[in-house]
């Protein structure tokens, strides 16, 4: 991994008007993605993990220029993004690319497995015509599709394969970034292990950096190096994978380790259930918006939305636990050293 930063994402939000007034103006908004900020390295993985509809997908499309953001700045190789015009948008297409979560509806069915892969090499002028059938093949290799694929369809291939093509599709115009929605999510355990093990190969191979998208925490275990944790449109929780792992601050993230099964069925569960219902993103609650169904739910939650803080080196965390609150100062930092705020280590027990 390069300590080289190829994507910078600084107060991103992506709003979607609900309703809009007699003259047209926005009336009620949907805050898919209220301010996420963070920093991917060449050739490392940010893991994204979160309840659905927390707007994990669309700030992966957003990232990407797939959807207009309403606020903030994405940054790629030096560029921001929101300002490249559209005759320069065709190149940036090549460099960032998307796996998106459903193998069945994202392939064209009237397209052969080499067509679908071939396209977008042929448009963008990757290499020469005559060489394209040549280098779709090698592509398929990488992603191993066997060579006889490449006059299938895709209704031949069970979902596994179709994945397969779906990344052979994304790698093939020769990305820096690529955006892995959910991309194992609709795959039984083998083939999701089968898939993984591929796009980590191709990620040393290639020096791809990921953006992973999953509920699974197991899997954003195994490949992120560092991982954020979503709720509501927010980031709660960032930190690498190991420390949020062993010491997880935010209440939400502690909640979602509860739910995660044990392999023993003989270990009793430590589950946190939540009270209250989810909020709506079309009207969150006022405060931290998690402090409905906070077990930890201070009277400051209700009053004043935390702010995303460094409670230990590179673990950032947005919650009134980690800040005392005076009354000219509302946001100093704890003076207790954080380990003693830190919650018992999961390895531990």
């Amino acid at each position: 991994m390069s300590d080289k930063i190829i994507l910078e994402v600084k107060n991103l939000k992506k709003y979607f008007v609900m309703k809009k007034d007699l003259l047209g103006r926005p009336k009620k908004v949907l805050k898919a993605v209220d301010d996420i900020s963070f920093t991917l390295k060449e050739g490392e993985t940010i893991g994204i993990v979160g309840e659905s509809g927390c707007g994990k997908t669309t700030m992966g499309r957003s990232v990407l220029r797939l959807n207009d953001i309403t606020g903030g700045e994405v940054v790629f190789n030096g560029e921001t993004v929101a300002d490249i015009p559209a005759r320069k948008l065709r190149k940036l297409r090549t460099e960032m690319q998307i796996i998106f979560q459903d193998p069945y509806s994202s392939l064209p069915p009237r397209m052969s497995v080499g067509q679908i892969i071939g396209e977008a090499v042929k448009v963008h002028k990757i290499v020469p015509i005559e060489e394209l059938r040549a280098y779709v093949l090698d592509i398929m290799g990488k992603c191993g599709l066997q060579p006889h694929y490449y006059d299938r369809f895709p209704h031949e291939f069970s979902g596994g394969q179709r994945q397969r093509i779906c990344i052979a599709r994304a790698l093939a115009v020769r990305p820096k970034l690529v955006v892995c929605d959910e991309p194992v999510s609709a795959l039984d355990v083998s083939i999701q292990a089968n898939i993984i093990n591929l796009l980590e190969d191709l990620r040393d191979e290639m020096k791809l950096s990921y953006i992973f998208i999953s509920h699974d925490l197991s899997v954003i275990y195994h490949v992120s190096d560092k991982i954020g944790v979503m709720y509501l449109g927010n980031l709660v929780e960032l930190a690498s994978k190991d420390d949020l792992f062993d010491n997880p601050l935010s209440p939400y993230t502690r909640t979602l380790f509860s739910a995660v099964p044990a392999p023993d069925p003989r270990k009793k569960m430590s589950r946190i259930i939540l009270t209250g219902d989810i909020p709506s993103p079309a009207n969150p609650p006022h405060g931290c918006k998690f402090h409905n169904r906070c077990p930890e739910c201070m009277q400051i939650c209700k009053m004043i939305r935390p702010e995303f803080y460094e409670a230990a080196p590179n673990h950032f965390v947005a919650c009134h636990c980690y800040y005392r609150h005076y009354e000219l100062h509302p946001y100093e930092p704890v003076s207790v050293p954080p380990s003693t705020l830190y919650v018992k280590s999961r390895k531990q027990g």
